[in-house]
């Protein structure tokens, strides 16, 4: 009984009190705006830069492209997110004054871009040589072909790892905090800070994060079966 007692008034003070649930709730709403607009700049960003190397490793061509996008791809993959979102805070945004969101939503998505311009040129290049020719035959332009007939194509076969780095980028966002963006993470931190028990506020965060990953585990595990049966067909 007094261990349900102490758990019952633990969790008042940390939730209930004051109203604390809401810097869950509302750092919960930041840490999904920010991965949600991070991971549509990076599928842009993304496919982007694999048109350009794989046109680049087919061809030849873009040679001074190819060349930016491979210091963008080491620069990015090479360094960690956290001190990627710390340069661009407070040395390329440190004179102005700038929504932390946006900064954020910046630095997530170059970070995410990368890695998805990855997986997307990994796609490009397994589609069979073969679909190039058979473009050209009818009548296409490399262009034509490349956005008629490879991209769709790599597209679904990269499909789920794309979903995958949904789920990575989610998680990276909880280093936001860093530029005392008020997230999901953060939100946790506020609650410790004020009731000093550090329990019930950070496994609250974790389980929040737990439900969203399992939940979107669920989600791609339900698209590859759609995909592997369509495959069968």
């Amino acid at each position: 009984m007094e261990f349900i007692n102490n758990f019952k008034e633990s969790f008042y003070d940390n939730f209930i009190k004051e109203d604390r649930w809401q810097y869950l709730t509302d750092g919960l709403k930041n840490t999904l705006i920010i991965t949600i607009l991070a991971v549509l700049m990076g599928m842009v960003l993304g496919f982007i830069i694999a048109v350009i190397r794989a046109t680049h490793d087919k061809t030849g061509k873009m040679k001074i492209l190819n060349f930016f996008a491979k210091i963008y791809l080491t620069v990015i993959r090479g360094t960690p997110v956290v001190v990627q979102l710390l340069i661009i805070y407070f040395v390329i945004f440190g004179s102005v004054n700038i929504s932390k969101i946006l900064v954020a939503v910046l630095a997530f998505g170059l970070n995410s871009g990368a890695y998805v311009a990855e997986i997307v040129r990994s796609g490009i290049m397994s589609i069979d040589g073969g679909q190039f020719e058979a473009g050209s035959s009818l009548g296409l332009s490399y262009r034509q072909t490349m956005i008629s007939i490879i991209l769709p194509q790599a597209f679904k076969n990269v499909l789920p790892a794309l979903a995958n780095e949904f789920i990575v980028l989610l998680k990276e966002t909880s280093v936001a905090g860093y530029i005392a963006i008020a997230d999901l993470t953060k939100g946790g931190d506020i609650i410790r800070s004020q009731t000093y028990e550090p329990f019930l506020p950070l496994i609250a965060v974790a389980l929040i994060y737990l439900v969203m990953v399992m939940f979107l585990t669920h989600l791609i595990t339900k698209l590859e079966r759609r995909l592997a049966k369509n495959d069968k067909r």
